[in-house]
């Protein structure tokens, strides 16, 4: 094994399998940490999916180091800690802590930082995250249910969360290429700075990057942050040069789309899913809580729903959310959504549905675990770091796309399906 990732949450997996995938390195994901003697094959790159990023620090650190136990069986020579390219976390969060903890355990001096996706309008200048044009801060971000961010400055984030020293190294070392950014690293160890936030506004820069973190042993990021990492393997003559195979052939059977993400991202897609006449079955988690909406009602409906591919969706305005959680509690009210998606989920399965489409990160954990699905294949990129899947290991394979809330465009569950069909 080359490269072992450990995941805060399993859409944010996918998406790095799928950038890993796409450099030509042979990927699987892996659904949590695989019992002991758990076979990778030939896998050069595996990715640990936890479903850590909102737990308690001192959970999401015991499941961090548990994961790491297990890459290390196999010799890993570099981990990446992975998490979302918007940084969903807290000054409360467990970026920083699980970030301390990895590092104290490889024994590694330092490590950078950097949630930078491009393609996806993230982007870091001079320490700030960029949603598109606006700062996280400003953008859909600040509303998010669970992980609100309200401060862009990954220096300030960072330190919040962490007793160790946090630097910067600016765009202007990054565009003096990778012996600038080794130097950079040089010198911040002499300092004591243990973690380097760095800046990326284009994937030339992550490449560049990647190639300044050849003989860094913990790198932690957003899925671009792997970008340049594989080409580091091949320079050093243990990764071929390959083609990405293209086939993919999802199983015969009936398909549903479960969005559990409040993101804005997603309440659009659903509204142009709504608006192109799709059946949708709205989950309402007050109703779920009095007990006058059960997983049967939306089980049925979505079984009657013969002609079209149906949406069940709890997905609504911050004002929504908001008000839910004054009356339920911020946690109630997610496992209530997560629970329910997770046992419609399941009950689909046995009627005959094997391909799903599910948006929202929380959410497909609950679908996945429902399913128990235990391992993925990295399938065609339906948008930026959302690919379809194909679980193995089980008696029944489902075709799983797992979208995070805020990715994909306006039109992702339409062209989910279309490139199937």
């Amino acid at each position: 094994m080359l490269l072992g990732a450990i995941a805060d949450d399993l859409t944010g997996a996918t998406d790095l399998a799928l950038t890993l995938s796409r450099e030509g390195m042979r990927t699987v994901q892996v659904v949590g940490v695989p019992q002991e003697g758990f076979d990778f094959g030939d896998a050069e790159a595996v990715v640990l999916a936890l479903k850590s990023r909102t737990l308690p620090a001192d959970e999401a650190v015991s499941q961090s180091l548990a994961a790491l136990a297990c890459l290390r069986t196999s010799n890993v020579r570099q981990v990446i800690f992975k998490y979302c390219s918007t940084f969903d976390s807290t000054p409360e969060g467990n970026i920083g802590p699980v970030t301390d903890a990895l590092l104290a355990a490889l024994g590694e001096p330092f490590t950078v930082v950097c949630p930078a996706f491009p393609t996806n309008g993230r982007t870091v200048y001079r320490g700030n995250l960029f949603v598109g044009n606006v700062l996280l801060s400003e953008s859909s971000m600040k509303d998010h249910p669970l992980t609100p961010m309200t401060d862009s400055n990954l220096v300030r984030l960072m330190q919040a969360q962490t007793h160790l020293p946090v630097d910067l190294i600016n765009r202007d070392v990054v565009m003096r290429g990778s012996a600038a950014i080794r130097e950079a690293f040089a010198r911040a160890v002499v300092a004591g700075t243990r973690i380097l936030v760095v800046d990326a506004i284009c994937d030339d820069d992550l490449r560049t990057i990647g190639e300044a973190l050849a003989d860094v042993g913990l790198v932690t990021g957003g899925s671009g942050i792997a970008l340049g990492l594989p080409e580091n393997f091949r320079r050093a003559g243990v990764l071929a040069t390959r083609k990405k195979t293209a086939s993919f052939a999802a199983p015969a059977g009936r398909a549903v789309m479960l969005a559990g993400s409040c993101s804005q991202a997603t309440r659009e897609q659903i509204e142009a899913t709504i608006a192109n006449g799709t059946p949708t079955f709205q989950i309402v988690p007050l109703d779920i809580a009095s007990g006058t909406l059960t997983p049967e009602n939306a089980i049925n409906w979505a079984v009657a729903q013969h002609a079209a591919i149906p949406l069940i969706y709890s997905s609504a305005d911050p004002d929504v959310v908001r008000f839910t959680q004054n009356r339920l509690g911020r946690e109630k009210a997610g496992a209530l959504i997560e629970r329910f998606l997770g046992d419609v989920a399941m009950a689909l399965r046995s009627r005959g549905f094997s391909q799903f489409v599910v948006a929202g990160g929380e959410t497909s954990g609950a679908v996945v675990k429902a399913l128990g699905v235990s391992a993925l294949l990295i399938g065609p990129e339906i948008d930026p770091g959302v690919p379809w899947t194909l679980s193995f290991g089980n008696a029944k394979p489902v075709a799983l796309a797992l979208k995070s809330g805020n990715f994909g465009t306006i039109d992702f569950f339409s062209k989910a399906w279309n490139l199937l069909s």
